[in-house]
């Protein structure tokens, strides 16, 4: 689908070179005064069942495609919201005037505010957003000038994924829990986890976008849905130099997810790099 989308008059370009390919972060406009509009869309279903939580950490997902590029500051944000149709006149309103307060609150922790959006009623609960923001040439930092020699640096720990399946599994006593993994790690010891990875998830990757230009970064992509060796392979791709390869060596994931991974048979793919993450490291 990429492939068949990613055509020159579809991609942002400054006059015939393409500036960002579809499947990365953000899309990068040309506009006058010889200023970018750099803007991205991002909406997924809720994995927690705390509203407030869950909008914070859906601002946050949403702003870290932004930090990606090395924008720190977002002009505007729209919030994308789906209802389900099955929720009562009150779960509606109660749910989703949480939701907006914890969308907000991270907004504002991020120096921006919500100045729109859209709400529908949908089968599923749908949660998402619309970053945008007005940059010069060097508010921005394009994917595409890594270089031998360079690091790999993640800003989060990996594993919300499992942190958050095996935290439902534990309450809802599923087999899967119950089956093995109850042996080999406790409640407790869950919960921890669960916790760790809900704080990480809230947490935004801001301060990542400074330090790219303090530290001149040559490219950054986040990690959510591919899993990291996905998003990886995508930045990659769009290297200028196209002899460039990555070194993945370690897995810097969270306490107690790789030992659950290794007892699942790594069902969840967090041992192959390919276990989807959400508002995760860039």
């Amino acid at each position: 689908m990429l492939e068949a989308l990613n055509q020159p008059h579809s991609c942002s370009v400054l006059g015939n070179k393409p500036l960002l390919a579809l499947e990365l972060d953000c899309c990068v406009i040309p506009l006058r005064n010889n200023l970018k509009l750099i803007q991205t869309t991002d909406f997924f279903y809720p994995l927690i069942d705390d509203p407030y939580t869950m909008g914070r950490i859906t601002c946050c997902n949403v702003l870290s495609d932004l930090y990606a590029m090395g924008v720190v500051d977002c002009d505007n944000l729209l919030l994308l919201l789906g209802i389900p149709r099955e929720m009562t006149q009150d779960e509606r309103e109660i749910s989703t005037r949480l939701l907006i307060e914890g969308f907000k609150d991270c907004a504002l922790e991020a120096g921006t505010y919500i100045r729109g959006g859209q709400t529908v009623l949908s089968p599923w609960l749908m949660v998402g957003g619309v970053a945008t923001s007005v940059c010069n040439d060097l508010e921005y930092i394009m994917p595409d000038q890594a270089a031998v020699g360079d690091v790999l640096v993640l800003t989060k720990p990996l594993g919300t994924q499992v942190a958050v399946s095996v935290y439902y599994w534990m309450l809802e006593e599923s087999p899967s829990w119950s089956g093995n993994l109850c042996n080999v790690i406790t409640s407790d010891e869950v919960k921890s986890l669960f916790h760790t990875a809900t704080l990480s998830m809230t947490h935004l990757n801001r301060p990542a976008a400074r330090l790219m230009h303090k530290h001149h970064a040559h490219g950054c992509t986040d990690v959510t849905g591919f899993g990291l060796l996905g998003h990886a392979n995508n930045l990659v791709q769009v290297q200028a130099n196209n002899h460039l390869a990555f070194s993945i060596h370690t897995l810097p994931c969270f306490e107690g997810s790789s030992l659950i991974s290794k007892t699942l048979n790594d069902r969840l793919k967090l041992l192959q790099g390919l276990s989807p993450e959400t508002s995760g490291t860039v």
